[in-house]
């Protein structure tokens, strides 16, 4: 499979190269500068915020992984219509993205986000509302997407042993390695299940 990752060098972005490579997959990764990359990886060098650098990255693929993360200057909002746009140009149906519980469904009340609830305890709702901006396009789109949206992300090797839920945080869940969160989202490359669903995952 001919992959194209977005976030390639993040945390949970190392861990989905990691396990794309192990399976002998081709990797395109768009990156920022000259980044030391294994022999079967094709780095792109741009911007995910630009039209032309997207579209080079995702030429010749097979499916898209988005693990970008939101810096304070709305990259995922920026950068899903571009993604959107060249996917179509390429005839490219599936794309699995990381981004974050806040964007899931309340649990109290499932008629707003997480991150508008108190169950999110974060004070700042800057990235999540890049997250749903960049979810919203999405869900206009007619791609075949998951968002995986993990909780409190923290260092650490896939354990198993998570729990997920669509549109929803699992009851309790507290946080989740970055090892099972990029073991997810790669498994969901071939998987129907969440299918234009956001996916929450915690232990």
């Amino acid at each position: 499979m001919r992959i194209c990752i977005f976030g390639a060098t993040g945390r949970t972005g190392k861990e989905i190269m990691r396990l794309s490579l192990q399976d002998h997959h081709q990797i395109t990764a768009l990156v920022r500068g000259n980044i030391q990359m294994k022999e079967q990886v094709t780095c792109i060098t741009g911007d995910a915020c630009n039209r032309e650098d997207i579209q080079r990255a995702v030429c010749g693929s097979d499916v898209v992984i988005s693990a970008l993360g939101t810096d304070g200057v709305a990259v995922l909002s920026q950068s899903m219509p571009f993604i959107i746009e060249a996917m179509k140009q390429e005839g490219i149906s599936r794309i699995v993205t990381v981004g974050t519980a806040g964007i899931l469904q309340a649990r109290t009340n499932p008629k707003i986000y997480r991150f508008q609830s108190g169950e999110s305890k974060r004070k700042s709702t800057h990235a999540a509302e890049d997250h749903l901006r960049a979810y919203l396009e999405l869900a206009q789109s007619d791609l075949d997407w998951t968002i995986v949206c993990p909780t409190h992300l923290i260092d650490g090797e896939a354990r198993g042993g998570f729990r997920t839920e669509a549109h929803m945080l699992p009851e309790h869940g507290k946080q989740i390695t970055v090892g099972d969160t990029a073991l997810f989202t790669y498994q969901q490359l071939t998987s129907s299940k969440y299918n234009r669903k956001r996916v929450g995952i915690a232990y």
